[in-house]
């Protein structure tokens, strides 16, 4: 049977730069790869067809005779190139193969790991987030075993050379016509074996104990900022390095302020005469009660800043403010001289729009709106 085209293998142009041969094989090797259809005839060909594509058209001097004479320039019968031995196919089967067997060639082989990062969340009330605190947390983590020194061998003994792999950390494996080297699957990839293990854990060289740390909270950190503790993590293995603790702020709810960056926002409730007549109310801040002038005539929704008494920013800068929303409370559970109070006031405004103007002009749009329809 003839054989396809190789560009039109790929599916690239004739034209195509290097790296879109190598995107268009990576695509077609993980979608045909025998161990992701095994059993699949046709797939294995498939992967075959475009094994061989890419070995000539990613050698600059095979291309070059394969563009000129087709097929024929490379066909090792007619003194081409041909196989499967290539450099580039050894770069491009590392970068592929990797995605199926975590690795390839640039796995490690045994010696010591670095820790794994920890997350802990800490609860913060409003106030300490925005003045700073010291808070002592209790974190669970994996330490080095200090029984056996974190070797995972029982005291007075020692790992040994690993059978399977030969100390290397890596064995090779059979993958369908091609074979594939993997971490070795008893050791791990250390390249050491345990014989007799550490009673206290039990062979792993870490064991898992609570930490109690200390953590220096900065004024001004919101929700979602985290604090960096190197080293608090879990221990390293094989005599790694440990790894970092993150300490992720999260700041609960707080009854009178809701917080928007620097700034504070919170409500104030008024009554009725205060909000018609004017007057001065006392309002909360996070460094105590200031005073606050309410112009006569102030509606819901008005909004009153305090400079500078918002929030610092945690990396410095200008304070933010404190903005006081108004919130006009109507009258509930009236007495009977409270009511005849209101409905007497009621008459007086009656045929006066000048003390509602909104009102006023509302009711003006919906004669208009309605005039209109």
């Amino acid at each position: 049977m003839a054989k396809r085209d190789y560009y039109e293998v790929l599916g690239v142009e004739r034209g195509a730069s290097e790296a879109e041969l190598k995107k268009a094989y990576r695509r077609l090797a993980m979608k045909y790869h025998p161990d992701r259809n095994p059993g699949d005839k046709a797939s294995e060909e498939k992967f075959k067809e475009a094994n061989e594509a890419y070995e000539v058209l990613s050698d600059p001097s095979k291309r070059a005779a394969y563009d000129q004479y087709g097929h024929a320039g490379v066909d090792p019968n007619m003194g081409g190139g041909g196989g499967f031995g290539g450099a580039n196919f050894s770069d491009i089967f590392g970068d592929v193969f990797s995605d199926f067997f975590g690795g390839g060639r640039s796995s490690s082989r045994g010696g010591a790991q670095r820790g794994s990062d920890l997350r802990y969340t800490l609860e913060l009330d409003l106030e300490d987030a925005v003045r700073g605190t010291t808070v002592t947390i209790r974190v669970p983590t994996l330490v080095a075993c200090k029984a056996c020194d974190g070797s995972g061998a029982k005291k007075g003994t020692s790992p040994v050379t690993c059978t399977t792999c030969g100390g290397i950390g890596q064995v090779r494996m059979q993958q369908g016509f091609f074979s594939v080297q993997q971490t070795c699957p008893r050791c791990h990839g250390s390249g050491k074996m345990i014989t007799d293990p550490c009673g206290s854990c039990h062979g792993h060289g870490r064991v898992e104990e609570h930490k109690t740390l200390s953590v220096k909270v900065p004024a001004g950190v919101d929700t979602g900022d985290r604090i960096r503790l190197a080293g608090e993590g879990e221990a390293g293995v094989h005599g790694g390095p440990a790894g970092d603790l993150y300490v992720v702020v999260n700041v609960r709810e707080h009854p009178i302020f809701q917080r928007d960056g620097k700034h504070l926002y919170c409500e104030v409730p008024i009554s009725f005469a205060d909000a018609a007549l004017g007057g001065e109310l006392e309002v909360p801040t996070l460094d105590g009660r200031v005073k606050l002038k309410i112009p006569e005539g102030t509606q819901t929704g008005k909004l009153f800043r305090l400079r500078g008494k918002g929030v610092t920013p945690v990396r410095g800068g200008v304070p933010g403010d404190l903005l006081c929303r108004i919130a006009v409370e109507t009258p509930v559970n009236l007495t009977k001289r409270q009511r005849e109070l209101l409905e007497e006031f009621r008459s007086t405004l009656q045929g006066d729009s000048a003390h509602s103007p909104k009102a006023s002009g509302w009711f003006e749009g919906v004669k208009r709106f309605f005039g209109d329809v």
